[in-house]
């Protein structure tokens, strides 16, 4: 077992948190149709209230928007999505790999510059809402729990460093195939 790094700030609790999140939804969901359905609706601003029983049961301050938000997208997203496990590719290398072009297509870079343009958690979430759509449709396995940990650090002062994560993760994304760049001319 590695030791930790003294100087860098310890992230490891909230991860936890938003890994339990994720694992808690995936198996009641699974288990639970009025779970989910009140999940479905966490990202509705008129409707969310019906999923804040399940979110305060997380600790969630439901008074705190840069809190709750979160929260709310991510629970939707997983409700609407429905996978079997939580996935292993970022939020950066998700939207490339929606695309034929991955990274070069001209579509996929302009969902991601959107993304890196928020300037608050209320904006990022609203806009978040159709990428994990696509996301979900196009059956790139998202790392939900990774993802989570990241809006919530985006209200404080990891915002920068969470925009460059996603930019480098869509950027430096390796070919899923690893026959797809076997061809050298």
């Amino acid at each position: 077992m590695e030791p930790k790094p003294k100087g860098e700030a310890n992230p490891q609790p909230a991860v936890g948190a938003a890994a339990r999140f994720v694992e808690y939804v995936l198996k009641r969901q699974a288990e639970d149709n009025g779970f989910a359905a009140k999940l479905r609706r966490a990202d509705n601003p008129a409707t969310e209230y019906q999923s804040w029983e399940i979110l305060a049961g997380f600790g969630v301050d439901l008074e705190k928007s840069w809190q709750r938000l979160p929260y709310c997208t991510l629970g939707a997203a997983l409700a609407k999505a429905k996978p079997e496990r939580d996935g292993t590719l970022g939020l950066g290398a998700a939207i490339a790999a929606c695309y034929e072009d991955g990274a070069q297509s001209d579509q996929a870079k302009a969902r991601l510059r959107r993304l890196l343009a928020c300037t608050s958690i209320e904006e990022l979430c609203q806009i978040l809402r159709p990428v994990l759509a696509l996301i979900a449709s196009r059956g790139v396995k998202l790392n939900f729990s990774l993802l989570l940990q990241q809006l919530l650090w985006f209200s404080g002062q990891g915002q920068e460093r969470v925009r460059t994560r996603w930019a480098q993760d869509f950027y430096h994304r390796q070919p899923e195939d690893s026959t797809e760049g076997a061809d050298n001319e």
